[in-house]
């Protein structure tokens, strides 16, 4: 079988299963999220393209099924499969979040994405410390307790942070925030992996999370808002200075 060359996923990243069309469609997906192979491109023919990757015809065909779903190619009988325009991507999957983060953060792509977060967060704590039940502040305080014990340089702390921020989430009681609360996970892993992945000890970022779960759990919630901004804001430029080094 050919090299497929995933290289190595970022940790706290949604990582494919031992299947193989899971393995050839992220192979697949990095290339084009990369910009490596182009926005507009028409793969090879399905026989041609499947001896190139040294899988089979099925393997390919369920690997693309798996891109299709996400919004990246799109297939039409005698025309092929061809990368759709970027604005056509479900840019909000959680996997392809990861993909474009493990291929490369570009300034506008962090940009964007702290965009996303300070359009969502911000009010998801407001609504949490107005909603939240006491159930949710024990197991966000025990979140809390984690990361503190095992800190962000470990996979146990970092579950720990992900699992705070579903918390909080959760205790908006609302459907629709809820359902973009993957693709939030995603991008916090993956800008979290970035800051521990570069040289330099990273800030300390516990007295914000503590700030915020201190409002939450007084149900201030302006004040939750603002704790949450200063979380994000710190977030962002904590990334940037990491990508510098």
């Amino acid at each position: 079988m050919a090299d497929l060359g995933l290289g190595e996923a970022i940790e706290g990243l949604p990582l494919p299963s031992g299947r193989l069309h899971h393995v050839v469609a992220q192979r697949l997906a990095t290339q084009i999220v990369s910009g490596e192979t182009p926005c507009g491109h028409v793969f090879p023919a399905e026989v041609e393209h499947a001896e190139i990757l040294g899988v089979s015809r099925s393997v390919l065909r369920e690997a693309f099924r798996v891109l299709t779903a996400k919004g990246l190619v799109s297939s039409r009988p005698k025309a092929g499969t061809r990368i759709n325009e970027r604005r056509k991507w479900n840019l909000l999957d959680p996997d392809v979040l990861g993909w474009q983060i493990q291929c490369g953060a570009s300034d506008a792509f962090l940009r964007d994405l702290f965009e996303l977060r300070m359009v969502v967060e911000p009010q998801a704590a407001e609504m949490a410390a107005m909603r939240r039940d006491e159930g949710q502040l024990v197991d966000m305080a025990n979140a809390l307790d984690a990361m503190e014990r095992f800190t962000l340089s470990t996979p146990k702390g970092r579950a720990a942070d992900i699992r705070f921020h579903e918390l909080l989430m959760e205790a908006t009681r609302n459907e629709m925030l809820l359902a973009l609360s993957n693709s939030i996970s995603t991008a916090i892993a993956s800008t979290t992996a970035i800051k521990q992945s570069r040289d330099g000890s990273p800030r300390d970022a516990m007295p914000e999370h503590h700030a915020l779960y201190t409002q939450i759990a007084e149900r201030n919630p302006r004040q939750a808002r603002k704790a949450m901004i200063t979380l994000i804001e710190l977030a962002h430029s904590d990334t940037k200075i990491a990508l510098k080094r």
